[in-house]
C-alpha cells in the first residue's frame, strides 16, 4: 500500500513537471523595428511577461531596407523566429502562399478587427488571415517649431507655401531646408513619392483604377508627384545622395535641419532625441482649398511562422496582441503606431494626435504599390524605390520615370497589357 500511495505521489511529480515545461516556452519575433527595441523590451514584452510568465519573448529586429532579404533567407534555411512582423498585402501574402505563415482566421481574437484591418493580412477572396493587424502609420512632414519661429514661418498648407518655406529656410542659412537622403532609396518613395501622391492621384480612386487598369503610370497624376520630387534635391543639403536613413534621422533631431519628410513611426524616437519642440502637417495640396489626402497605412501586423517550435505558446502571444490591452499599450508606448483594434485609444503624445486628426480633414489611403501591383517582377515598389531617387537627383524625367514603370507593370499585370 506504501509503495503504491509512492509510485503514485512520484508519477503525480513527474505529470506536474511535464505540464511545467510544456508551458514553458521561448519565442523570438521577427521585424523591421529596430528603433522599437527598447519599447518592446521594457514596456510591451514585461506588460504580455507578467500575464504569461511560463513564455518568454525576444524581439530580434533588422535594419528596415534588410528585413524583407534577410527574412526570407532565414525562413527559407528554418532559423527564423517564431514569431514574423508582417509588412501589408503582397509581401506577407507572398510569405503564407510559400508556406511560411500559418493561417490564424480560426482565432477568436480576429474579431477584434474590422474587415478593413484584416483585408492587408488576408488572401485575396478573404478565405485565410495570416496575421494579426497591430498598426497603421500616417505621412506627412514633421518640423522644427523653434526653426519656424525663428525664421517667422507660417505652416505651409499648399505646395507654393511648401516651397516658399523653403526657399526662406535655405536663404536664411542656419538650416537644412529638408533631412531627407537618396543612399537607402527607400525613404525617397515612402516619405517622397507616396506621402506628396494621393494628392495627385486622389488616394483611393487613383489608387483602385491603376489596379483596374483605367489609369496608367505614363498619367499626368502618376507623373506629376516625380516632377514636385525634382524640386527637392536642392533642399536637401550638401551630399544627400550618400545620406543614409539614419543619417537623416540624427541630421533633424540635432536641429540642423527644419523639416523632416516623414512618417508617424518617427514620433517616438524624435521625442526622445529632439530637444526642440516638434510639429507636424499634412502633405500641402496643390490649390488652396483642395480635397487633401494622406495616406494612412496598414503597416504593421504580426504572424506565426508555419515551423514554429512553440506554436501554441505563439498563439497565445498574438492572441494577447489582438487585445485592448495591447492596443493601449502599443498606441502609447509607440505614439505614432496608430492601433487597428475596434477598441477606441485614447492616445496621450500631442505628436500622434496631430498625425491622427488629420483622419477628420482629409481623405485616407494606402500606399499605392502595396496592394497586387508588386507581385510580379519587376517589383513595382522596389522599381519606385529607384524611380523617386532618380526624380530627386534629376537623372531621368517624370515621362520617362512613367514609361519605364509602366512598361515593367505591363509586362507582367495583365489588365495593363
Amino acid at each position: 500500500m506504501i509503495r503504491k500511495t509512492l509510485a503514485l505521489a512520484l508519477a503525480g511529480t513527474a505529470l506536474t513537471s511535464t505540464v511545467a515545461l510544456a508551458q514553458d516556452a521561448e519565442l523570438t519575433i521577427e521585424s523591421w523595428r529596430n528603433d522599437d527595441l527598447t519599447l518592446w523590451q521594457e514596456k510591451i514584452i514585461p506588460a504580455f511577461e507578467a500575464k504569461h510568465p511560463g513564455i518568454k519573448v525576444t524581439f530580434a529586429p533588422t535594419a528596415p531596407a534588410e528585413y524583407n532579404a534577410v527574412l526570407n533567407s532565414k525562413l527559407d534555411a528554418g532559423s527564423a523566429g517564431d514569431l514574423i512582423t508582417c509588412r501589408p498585402f503582397d509581401a506577407s501574402l507572398a510569405l503564407y502562399d510559400a508556406g511560411h505563415l500559418s493561417n490564424l482566421g480560426d482565432m477568436d481574437a480576429m474579431s477584434n478587427f474590422s474587415d478593413v484591418a484584416k483585408s492587408a493580412w488576408q488572401t485575396d477572396d478573404a478565405s485565410a488571415t495570416f496575421c494579426v493587424p497591430m498598426a497603421s502609420v500616417i505621412h506627412g512632414f514633421i518640423y522644427n517649431k523653434d526653426a519656424f519661429a525663428e525664421l517667422g514661418l507660417e505652416v505651409p498648407k499648399t505646395e507654393a507655401e511648401f516651397f516658399a518655406a523653403l526657399d526662406k529656410i535655405k536663404e536664411d542659412g542656419s538650416y537644412i531646408p529638408m533631412a531627407m537622403g537618396t543612399n537607402d532609396q527607400w525613404e525617397a518613395a515612402t516619405m517622397g513619392y507616396n506621402n506628396i501622391g494621393p494628392n495627385y492621384w486622389k488616394g483611393e480612386e487613383g489608387r483602385l483604377a491603376l489596379i483596374k487598369g483605367e489609369q496608367k503610370l505614363t498619367d499626368p497624376q502618376w507623373t506629376a508627384p516625380y516632377a514636385t520630387l525634382a524640386k527637392w534635391g536642392s533642399y536637401l543639403g550638401d551630399g544627400y545622395e550618400a545620406q543614409t536613413y539614419p543619417d537623416s534621422q540624427n541630421i533633424f533631431t540635432l536641429g540642423r535641419a527644419a523639416i523632416y519628410p516623414a512618417g508617424s513611426w518617427e514620433i517616438a524616437g524624435f521625442n526622445t532625441q529632439a530637444d526642440f519642440e516638434l510639429g507636424a502637417f499634412p502633405p500641402p495640396v496643390q490649390n488652396d482649398g483642395d480635397t487633401c489626402y494622406i495616406s494612412d497605412h496598414t503597416d504593421i501586423g504580426i504572424g506565426m511562422n508555419a515551423k514554429s517550435d512553440n506554436p501554441e505558446a505563439a498563439r497565445t502571444f498574438l492572441t494577447w496582441v489582438a487585445s485592448p490591452e495591447f492596443a493601449a499599450i502599443m498606441g502609447n508606448a509607440l505614439p505614432g503606431f496608430f492601433p487597428l483594434s475596434k477598441e477606441p485609444v485614447n492616445l496621450e503624445d500631442p505628436l500622434a494626435k496631430e498625425f491622427v486628426s488629420w483622419r477628420d480633414k482629409c481623405e485616407s489611403t494606402i500606399r499605392s504599390t502595396y496592394h497586387i501591383l508588386s507581385r510580379g517582377t519587376p517589383n513595382l515598389e522596389n522599381e519606385t524605390w529607384g524611380a523617386s531617387v532618380a526624380a530627386i537627383k534629376g537623372t531621368s524625367s517624370p515621362d520617362e520615370l512613367g514609361a519605364e514603370l509602366q512598361k515593367g507593370l505591363a509586362s507582367w499585370y495583365a489588365p495593363h497589357q
